[in-house]
């Protein structure tokens, strides 16, 4: 293959997204605001409530629970460490065979919380995917903001 061949079948098939979110509220209730968001209060960006079960312990699971034993898994959860980083590894939204590396890095600097989230993944990405997944993780960022400032008040 030659090689701008293989570098754009490499840039097909990966993906970063990082984003520093700044947060009015103290660590600890953002920290529980990331729960809280990419767990049971999850919604997707329409507002509509698309609610997850995330086992917060290394090794627990993230997915839908559709009830009746039907879901959609997203992943596990790699690392926690409250109330500083909360990393999930899986296949996420997407079916198809695709590996995804989620990653809520929280500080503290000038009485704010900050966060730096990043996503990278790499596989066989679905039509479409790539250009709207920027979109879907900011609307997140804002619900974590809004949750964790709303929480302070």
């Amino acid at each position: 293959m030659p090689t701008a061949q293989l570098e754009t079948a490499l840039q097909d098939a990966t993906l970063t997204i990082t984003q520093e979110i700044r947060v009015k509220a103290p660590i600890e209730v953002t920290f529980d605001a990331v729960l809280e968001q990419v767990g049971p209060s999850n919604t997707n960006i329409n507002g509509n409530p698309m609610p997850l079960k995330l086992e917060a312990w290394p090794g627990g699971r993230w997915f839908r629970d559709l009830d009746d034993n039907n879901g959609h898994f997203w992943g596990h959860v790699q690392a926690i460490k409250s109330p500083t980083l909360l990393e999930l590894t899986g296949p996420l939204f997407m079916s198809a065979p695709v590996a995804n590396n989620i990653q809520y890095r929280l500080s503290e600097e000038d009485g704010e919380t900050v966060i730096h989230f990043r996503h990278t993944g790499f596989g066989l990405f679905p039509e479409g995917v790539k250009e709207n997944i920027h979109t879907g993780w900011s609307y997140v960022a804002g619900e974590i903001r809004k949750r964790a400032e709303s929480s302070r008040a």
